[in-house]
C-alpha cells in the first residue's frame, strides 16, 4: 500500500515541480495581461465573483477588485476591458474519443440520420458509390434517436444493399445483413469461444441469427473502404477539431480509451507547439484472455513516461469495457430489460452483458492500483455500476482506493445506495448529459418512468458529496451541435439544470436537476479533481494556471434557455490566446 501511495504522489510532485520548479521561477508582480470590469467566476471552493484579473506567463497572479488588480498593469501590460462581461475558467470535458472522432467524414460527408429511412437510403447511395463486395459500415447512429426506435433489420439492410456486406453498429452491439454475416462466419450453428462476452440473436422458430449481435462485434470480419488517412491526414484533421473545442471554451479533454497511436499523436502536437487542450489520457486495456498478462500490460502503462508528464500531456490510467450500452440493449442492469420490440429482446430474463466477471475484475483493478494508476471502465447499466463499486469497496479494505480517483465513466443507471458509495469511496462519475437530452424518449418508453429515478441523478451525486465530472462522450464527426454525441458544454450545462430532452415532454425528475453554480462546477473543477489536474487548473485562482473563457451570457442570471445560445468570445490556454469570435 506504501508503494501505491508513493507512486501516486510521486506523479503529483513531478508534475508540480515542471510548472512551478526551478524552470518557472516565482512570478514577479508584474501583469502580462489584465482583464477588468467584469465578473470573473472563480468557481474556486467559495464561488466566489470577482471584477479583475491578472496573468504573468502562463499563471494567474491575482483576482480580486479593479483597484487591487490594476496596482499590477505595467506600460506592457495589455489591458481588456470585459465591460460587464463573464469570465470563466475554461471547460473540460472528462470524456472524449478525439482522434477517431476528427476522422470520421475524412472518405465522404455524412448526413444527420433520424429514420430508419434515412439509414437505408444512405447506405443505399453507399452501395451505388462502392464496388460489390466492399463493406458498408454505419457508424453509431442509435436506435434511440431513430423515430422508429429499433434496429435496421437483417432484410432491410439486404434489400439497401444485397451486393454489400453491411453493418449497422452501435457501440458493442451490431444489425448486419445476410452478406456480412456469411462472410464472418456467423449462422445457427456459431458460438463465442474466445472467453469474452456476447453472443447472436436467433430466431426462435428457425434457429437463424436474426443479424443483431450483443457484445460480440470483434467476430465481424469488416474491412474499411474508405481511402487511407496519412499521418498528416490525422494531424491535421486533430488540429481542425481541437480548435473546434476552442470556439466552445474547451480548453481540456480525457482521452477515454487511448492507445499508442493516439499518445505519438498528442506528443507531436505538444512538440510543435500546436496543442490546443490539455490532454489527460485513460489508456485502454483489453480484458480477455489470460489475467497475467493483462496484469502485465496494466504495469507496461505505468511505465510510460508520459504518467509523469506535465499538464499538457498525461497519462493518468486505463480504461476497460465493463458492459454493453444502453442505447443498443446491452448494459448490465440489476432487474430484467424486458421484451422489447425497440432492442430486439425476447427473452424475459435478460438483464444485458457484462464483460467482466467480478472475480476477474478484482486482480485488474487492483494491479491498476499498485501500479499508481487511475482505473476507470465503461459502466452503463445499474448492475455493472454496482459491480464495479463492490470491486472499489472489496479493495479499499487493504489498498488507498480513496487516494486514487478512481472513476466509473458513464455511470448512467444508477441506485441511491450507488450514489452513497460512491461518494464513501470517492469514486469519480464522468457522466455526459447529452444521453439525456437525446436519449429520455426512447428510455422512458422502455423502461417507463420509475426505472428512471436514478438516471444521472446529479443533485444527489452534489448532496451525497460526490464528484460528478460532464463530458460529452464525442464519438463522431467535427461540430459541436452536429457531433455524436453533442460536446458543446453550454447544451451540457442548460440540459444539467433543466433536465428537458429532445422529443421528451417535461422534465426528467426535475428533483435532480443541478443549480446553475453546481453546473458549472460539473464542467470545470469537478473535472480537473477526475482528471488529477486540479491543482492546475479548474477554477481561477492565484497560481493556478491560466486557463479561461470569456463569453457574451452571464450564466448565472441569464433567462435558462439562454444557457444553451452562449457564445465564446475569447478562449485562453496557458495565458495564451487560442480562440477569438
Amino acid at each position: 500500500m506504501r508503494r501505491t501511495v508513493a507512486v501516486f504522489l510521486s506523479l503529483e510532485i513531478t508534475v508540480v515541480l515542471l510548472v512551478f520548479g526551478h524552470s518557472n521561477p516565482v512570478l514577479a508582480s508584474e501583469a502580462d495581461l489584465i482583464l477588468y470590469n467584469g465578473k470573473i467566476v472563480t468557481v474556486n471552493s467559495d464561488f466566489s465573483i470577482r471584477q479583475a484579473m491578472a496573468v504573468k506567463g502562463n499563471q494567474i497572479l491575482q483576482v480580486g477588485d479593479n483597484k487591487d488588480v490594476m496596482r499590477l498593469k505595467t506600460d506592457k501590460t495589455e489591458l481588456l476591458n470585459l465591460d460587464g462581461r463573464t469570465v470563466l475558467p475554461g471547460f473540460i470535458d472528462s470524456h472524449v474519443h478525439a482522434t477517431g472522432a476528427c476522422m470520421t467524414e475524412f472518405d465522404h460527408p455524412i448526413p444527420q440520420m433520424d429514420s430508419i429511412e434515412d439509414v437505408l437510403d444512405y447506405i443505399s447511395k453507399r452501395a451505388d458509390a462502392l464496388e460489390n463486395g466492399q463493406w458498408i459500415i454505419v457508424q453509431q447512429v442509435f436506435i434511440t434517436r431513430l423515430r422508429e426506435q429499433r434496429y435496421p433489420t437483417r432484410e432491410e439492410l439486404d434489400r439497401a444493399a444485397p451486393k454489400n456486406p453491411t453493418v449497422f453498429r452501435t457501440g458493442p452491439d451490431a444489425s448486419l445483413n445476410s452478406l456480412a454475416l456469411r462472410l464472418s462466419n456467423i449462422n445457427k450453428d456459431f458460438r463465442v469461444t474466445d472467453g469474452g462476452p456476447g453472443y447472436i440473436e436467433k430466431d426462435s422458430k428457425t434457429g437463424e441469427p436474426t443479424g443483431i449481435l450483443r457484445g460480440c462485434n470483434r467476430y465481424i470480419k469488416s474491412k474499411s473502404s474508405g481511402r487511407k488517412a496519412t499521418e498528416n491526414d490525422r494531424y491535421q484533421r486533430l488540429l481542425e477539431l481541437f480548435k473546434n473545442y476552442n470556439l466552445v471554451g474547451i480548453t481540456g479533454i480525457c482521452d477515454g480509451a487511448a492507445s499508442e497511436s493516439n499518445l505519438r499523436l498528442y506528443q507531436k502536437m505538444l512538440n510543435k507547439r500546436d496543442l490546443t487542450v490539455r490532454v489527460s489520457a485513460q489508456y485502454h486495456i483489453d480484458t480477455i484472455g489470460d489475467i497475467d498478462e493483462i496484469q502485465k500490460r496494466i504495469r507496461k502503462v505505468a511505465e510510460n513516461p508520459l504518467c509523469k508528464g506535465d499538464p499538457m500531456l498525461r497519462v493518468i490510467g486505463i480504461k476497460t469495457f465493463l458492459d454493453g450500452g444502453m442505447l443498443t440493449g446491452s448494459a448490465y442492469m440489476l432487474k430484467p430489460w424486458g421484451v422489447s420490440k425497440i432492442y430486439a429482446i425476447d427473452d424475459p430474463d435478460y438483464r444485458g452483458v457484462l464483460f467482466i466477471p467480478k472475480e476477474r475484475l478484482l486482480p485488474i483493478v487492483r494491479t491498476a492500483t499498485e501500479s499508481g494508476l487511475q482505473f476507470t471502465a465503461h459502466t452503463v447499466g445499474d448492475g455493472a455500476v454496482h459491480t464495479l463499486l463492490d470491486v472499489y469497496e472489496e479493495l479499499s479494505k487493504t489498498m488507498p482506493i480513496r487516494q486514487m480517483r478512481h472513476c466509473i465513466t458513464h455511470s448512467n443507471f444508477m441506485s441511491a445506495e450507488s450514489i452513497q458509495k460512491s461518494a464513501n469511496l470517492k469514486v469519480m462519475l464522468l457522466i455526459q448529459p447529452a444521453w439525456l437530452y437525446l436519449d429520455t424518449r426512447t428510455l422512458v418508453k422502455h423502461f417507463g418512468n420509475e426505472r428512471l429515478r436514478y438516471f444521472q441523478p446529479l443533485r444527489s451525486i452534489f448532496e451525497a458529496g460526490g464528484i460528478a465530472a460532464g463530458g460529452s462522450d464525442h464519438m463522431q464527426k467535427i461540430g459541436s451541435l452536429r457531433s455524436i454525441n453533442p460536446y458543446d458544454p453550454f447544451l451540457g450545462i442548460w440540459i444539467a439544470v433543466t433536465r428537458r430532452a429532445k422529443w421528451y415532454d417535461g422534465q426528467l425528475y426535475p428533483e435532480e436537476a443541478l443549480s446553475r453554480e453546481q453546473a458549472i462546477r460539473f464542467y470545470t473543477v469537478n473535472c480537473a479533481r477526475a482528471l488529477i489536474q486540479d491543482k492546475f487548473v479548474g477554477s481561477l485562482e492565484k497560481d493556478k494556471l491560466a486557463d479561461f473563457i470569456v463569453v457574451d451570457t452571464d450564466l448565472l442570471t441569464c433567462p435558462v434557455d439562454a444557457i444553451r445560445k452562449t457564445q465564446v468570445l475569447r478562449t485562453y490556454l496557458d495565458g495564451k490566446l487560442v480562440y477569438k469570435r
